[in-house]
């Protein structure tokens, strides 16, 4: 079945870097389009990238543009998320998602694969 594993994530101060990474497995990689969300406490999970099946083009939040640049490895099954310049209010649990040959919408509803999470957390 469809694995998506997110690894990367901590604690850092504002300013910081971190890299998330999404592995998967039981899917075709190179044939999914990668995104990746985000759910703070007491929030609703919100977009913040996405990137297309040949990583040609990408999407992204307008509250993250110009600090965090997603990518993909199609040879190694794994996207990632750079985050750079990052802020407090930056914390929040970070989701990887997959959807096949999907467009690079914002919606939840528009990914059919999900991981579980990982916790990324900002001080100030």
């Amino acid at each position: 079945q469809v694995q998506l594993a997110e690894s990367g994530g901590g604690l850092v101060q504002a300013g910081g870097s971190l890299r998330l990474s999404c592995a998967a497995s039981g899917l075709t990689f190179s044939t999914y389009t990668m995104a990746w969300f985000r759910q703070a406490p007491g929030k609703e999970r919100e977009f913040v990238a996405a990137i297309n099946s040949s990583g040609s083009r990408t999407n992204y939040a307008d509250s993250v543009k110009g600090r965090f640049t997603i990518s993909r490895a199609n040879a190694q099954n794994t996207a990632y998320l750079q985050m750079n310049s990052l802020k407090p209010e930056d914390t929040a649990v970070y989701y990887c998602a997959a959807e096949y040959f999907g467009s690079l919408f914002a919606q939840e509803s528009s990914y059919k694969y999900w991981g579980q999470g990982t916790q990324v957390t900002v001080s100030s």
